[in-house]
């Protein structure tokens, strides 16, 4: 069971920024953040749902090749609302919402491109509610 990941991003202050605004879509939240004093090296800041972050961004040259991280939500609204507050805040589409039936009947996700190229998913497993 995966605890906690994250990605190394260029702008610290402008991640952060994409973060807060896209993840909230999610229910996420910035929880935690540490300055160098605290690390011994650079910020970081983590987001998630309350009490604990899961996801974590630190300033640092970007990961290369970028990674793809996905976020696991409960309906498909949560997805288009993901994917308009990412674009809002500044990122670039990398798949509109939709079903990837090549994955499963049910797949339905949207990607996002953060400020470092990282590809960013919400996705939802579940069925079309009414």
């Amino acid at each position: 069971m995966i605890d906690h990941t994250g990605v190394t991003v260029s702008d610290f202050g402008a991640s952060k920024a994409f973060y807060v605004a896209a993840l909230a879509a999610i229910g996420y939240e910035k929880l935690l953040e540490f300055g160098p004093e605290i690390t011994g090296s650079v910020p970081v800041a983590g987001f998630g749902e309350p009490p604990k972050p899961d996801f974590w961004i630190s300033a640092g040259t970007p990961n290369r090749p970028a990674i793809h991280v996905a976020f696991r939500v409960a309906d498909r609204a949560i997805v288009r609302a993901f994917h308009a507050a990412a674009l809002a805040a500044g990122g670039t589409c990398n798949g509109p919402p939709g079903v990837r039936a090549h994955y499963h009947p049910n797949y339905y996700g949207a990607f996002v491109l953060d400020p470092d190229g990282h590809n960013i998913e919400a996705v939802c497993h579940e069925p079309e509610t009414p």
